[in-house]
């Protein structure tokens, strides 16, 4: 049974069968490529079948020595149990070679956080003089007023938007459907942009029902986010690292130190578990309070 074969299979059951985004199955097959090639090279001939729990500490010892951290060799090791899961389920193995094996013990992070100024430093430094100034206007105070994934909001679609009922639809992790409360002042940039920019652009017509598009009028790629973050902390100097999760878990912070309830918290991020939400509670709450009025500052 040949590794590209299980591989093969496995993307099929991570596709078919857990639902997941094609982002997620990537970090998954990563996993086991990280796996064969160090198979290759130190056990080679030897297949995902033949595999034993020995090798397997082998495979966490080069991690650690290559430097990888210990969340990530957490991650790793993660994907590996799934797929050695999914063997056993299609009955290609008897045993789970990954049963005992054990992840790097880490300790809980903390997201990265920002106070309610410094959303307001970016976002007042976007040159609105640029032709696509108010698409990221637009783009920032939805990310913040919404708590959304990057993908959720680069995914995001014109008929999704209840302006009058003050919701969007949201379609998140596995395809599942939630309704997330959208600010006035977000509902007022997306207003300016849809009549300012996009209306003017010629769209693609795979990205017609696509909210925010690039200049060629395609669906915005992950990466562009991240850029137009990354360049605008740097023109205020801001020295932390952010990426477009900052703002979603900035959203959940203030909300959860402001007094918002975690279940309802949950429900607008689209956790599955609550235990995920709960991570915000530990934040430094007389810091972040300072910082906000009533449940969020864009209410």
């Amino acid at each position: 049974m040949k590794w590209e074969e299980c591989k093969q299979g496995y993307e099929n059951y991570l596709k078919l069968e857990k639902s997941l985004s094609q982002n997620s199955i990537a970090a998954y097959i990563n996993d086991i490529n990280k796996l064969e090639d160090f198979f290759n090279n130190n056990f080679k001939g030897v297949n995902p079948d033949k595999v034993v729990l020995k090798q397997l500490k082998s495979f966490v010892e080069w991690l650690n020595d290559r430097g990888v951290s210990p969340r990530t060799q957490a991650r790793t090791i993660s994907g590996i149990k799934s797929f050695y899961k999914y063997l056993l389920i299609e009955e290609k193995i008897t045993s789970d070679p990954t049963a005992l094996l054990e992840s790097p013990k880490i300790g809980r992070k903390l997201p990265d956080i920002l106070s309610m100024e410094e959303i307001d430093t970016l976002i007042n430094a976007i040159d609105l003089k640029k032709s696509e100034g108010q698409r990221n206007k637009a783009m920032l105070e939805t990310l913040y007023s919404c708590g959304l994934r990057v993908s959720e909001l680069v995914n995001l679609k014109i008929t999704n938007l209840f302006f009058e009922q003050g919701f969007i639809k949201i379609e998140g992790k596995a395809d599942k459907e939630r309704l997330v409360p959208v600010s006035g002042r977000a509902i007022e940039e997306i207003n300016k942009y849809l009549s300012n920019y996009r209306k003017n652009l010629r769209v693609n017509k795979d990205s017609e029902n696509i909210l925010f598009l690039n200049r060629r009028g395609r669906k915005l790629s992950r990466v562009m986010i991240f850029t137009i973050i990354k360049n605008l902390a740097a023109k205020v100097k801001l020295d932390k690292k952010i990426s477009p999760h900052t703002f979603r878990h900035s959203f959940a912070t203030h909300l959860i130190n402001g007094g918002a309830d975690l279940r309802a918290v949950q429900e607008m991020l689209g956790h599955e578990s609550i235990l995920t939400t709960e991570i915000y509670t530990h934040l430094d709450r007389d810091y972040l309070k300072s910082t906000i009025h009533q449940f969020h500052p864009r209410s």
